[in-house]
């Protein structure tokens, strides 16, 4: 606690100051014109200045009043600032094969099989590059709770599946309708017009006034062959200011070793984005949590420092103290006689 005007204190103080003279001045006179010998025991009890007591209380609990006290307390503002998001997910033909197949060794006794023969000892385990992607996908989702979300998916031509948006459930369940059926008929890998389409979603639901850093999630597990060239729009996306992360969803080594396939991945690092290779299912997961703790929003705190009056904590006692004075004075045993 503090007081505002604590120099109010010296003008009650020289106040106090003044009655007390005067009073001592009055009961000086008095006690000359009385009764010397008026012993000890017959005078007034104690109890009889309790008005007076009273009164002083009133005064220190007036004068606190007047001081202004404050009580000093402060209030946090937390803002949060979240980005906006665009995945795009490659659903190519190639993304139904199974995740971390097993090649057949190659021996003397797998050259003498047809390529039926050799077909059927690829055994597949577990879920297909589509199935693992969307788990991760999910986990990623399910993390970015200031966000805003996008889901775009591509073949031969792109399309937006849902817009940006905060509501993560729904975007989580049109993330677990989208499979081979929904582009039936395309399998190609167009990955520059996904890009394309991410780049131009985030523009155009771009707010006014508000800014979000923007990012742009790639899965895919192959290298382009239609549409655009994604190294010419990832020329387009940095001059937006859209960071670009690609990861690699099973990538044979035959394709990760293709020039435009190493050329889009070095574009990718040097406009500021991480390419991450997920030859596994955990891989997928680790490159989602990678990627979430790489891209995190804005957390802003404001202290504002205020002051709460408090003199009513003063007044009403003072008024309490001034009541009870004014009634022990209009009983006759606590009149001054003098």
């Amino acid at each position: 606690m503090r007081f505002l005007h604590p120099d109010v204190a010296w003008w009650l103080l020289a106040l106090v100051a003044a009655v007390l003279i005067g009073w001592r001045a009055r009961r000086t006179f008095a006690a000359a014109t009385t009764v010397r010998w008026i012993g000890p025991t017959s005078r007034a009890s104690i109890l009889r200045r309790l008005p007076f007591v009273t009164l002083a209380a009133a005064l220190v609990f007036a004068g606190a009043a007047l001081m202004d006290p404050v009580l000093p307390y402060s209030e946090s503002e937390l803002q949060s600032r979240g980005l906006d998001i665009v995945i795009v997910l490659d659903l190519s033909s190639s993304m139904q094969e199974p995740m971390e197949r097993r090649k057949p060794p190659h021996t003397m006794a797998n050259l003498t099989f047809s390529n039926r023969d050799t077909a059927l000892t690829v055994r597949s385990e577990g879920k297909t590059r589509l199935e693992a992607t969307k788990d991760a996908i999910k986990t990623f989702v399910s993390r970015r709770r200031d966000d805003r979300v996008a889901l775009i998916v591509f073949s031969d031509n792109a399309y937006v599946v849902s817009p940006l948006t905060f509501d993560r459930e729904y975007l989580l369940r049109y993330i677990d309708m989208v499979d081979d059926q929904i582009l039936r008929g395309e399998g190609m890998t167009a990955i520059g017009d996904g890009l394309a389409l991410a780049n131009y979603l985030l523009a155009r639901q771009r707010t006014v006034g508000e800014r979000r850093n923007r990012v742009i999630v790639l899965f895919t597990d192959g290298e382009n062959n239609r549409g655009r060239d994604p190294v010419d729009v990832l020329k387009e996306v940095d001059a937006s200011q859209v960071r670009v992360h690609m990861v690699g969803v099973d990538l044979e080594e035959e394709i990760r070793n293709k020039t435009e396939v190493q050329r889009l991945v070095t574009t990718v690092q040097r406009y500021g984005g991480r390419y991450f290779d997920a030859t596994r299912a955990r891989d997928l997961d680790t490159a989602s949590r990678a990627i979430d703790a790489l891209e995190k929003g804005f957390l802003t705190n404001k202290v504002y420092v205020r002051d709460a009056p408090v003199y009513h904590w003063f007044a009403l006692p003072g008024l309490i103290c001034l009541a009870l004075t004014a009634a022990l004075k209009a009983v006759p045993y606590f009149i001054d006689q003098t």
